[in-house]
């Protein structure tokens, strides 16, 4: 079994490496289509601009590429923070882009209705399962994890599995088949972190 990281240069790849590292997965960091479909599962990481996302995985011919792993061969894909917004159909930061597409939903400017909150949210917060997930075994109903982002994936109700709350309650993960995607980072979030990457590789 091999899990291929996506490089799309949007950053953390590092750290996600470290986490497989640690559980000894079988893996490979790569924007090539050969390791790509050589590889079980993928991983598509990404901090930074839903623009700019979108642009690098064009530019590196990985939209038709990963659509034909993930849509039609089914292959499990787990998207982090950048990497999961990347699923929905469009994005709303510095105007309105499309995005994959594979989950409906938009992401969408965080406006906590606390002015006291700071955005971006970063930090741990506590999670609130909502749904049974392969993603959450052995891990508890109410469990932290450590959150880095400005923008959130406003998701349909059956495809949220978890929401955290700052100033409203947000998506926090969201499952549909094959794809599993978190608005945290599993990489910095300690032992639940580690638990959940555990459980995503056992899929």
């Amino acid at each position: 079994m091999k899990v291929c990281v996506i490089d799309y240069k949007m950053g953390n790849l590092g750290s996600i490496a470290n986490v497989l590292e640690e559980i000894k997965c079988n893996y490979v960091i790569s924007n090539r289509a050969k390791e790509i479909e050589e590889s079980d599962k993928l991983v598509l990481p990404g901090v930074g601009a839903f623009l700019k996302g979108m642009d690098n995985l064009r530019k590196l011919g990985l939209v038709d590429i990963l659509g034909r792993e993930v849509l039609v061969k089914r292959k499990p894909i787990l998207g982090v923070c950048l990497g999961m917004q990347l699923f929905a159909d469009k994005g709303f930061e510095n105007g309105e882009h499309r995005g994959l597409g594979w989950i409906s939903g938009e992401v969408k400017r965080l406006f906590p209705n606390d002015n006291t909150l700071k955005v971006p949210h970063v930090g741990w917060n506590d999670i609130k399962i909502k749904k049974d997930s392969k993603l959450f075994l052995k891990i508890g109903g109410d469990a932290s994890f450590y959150f880095v982002h400005s923008y959130y994936f406003s998701a349909p109700e059956e495809n949220v599995t978890s929401t955290f709350e700052y100033g409203g309650e947000f998506t926090a993960s969201v499952e549909k088949g094959n794809l599993f995607g978190a608005q945290f980072h599993p990489e910095k979030s300690a032992e639940n972190g580690l638990t959940l990457l555990k459980n995503f590789v056992g899929v």
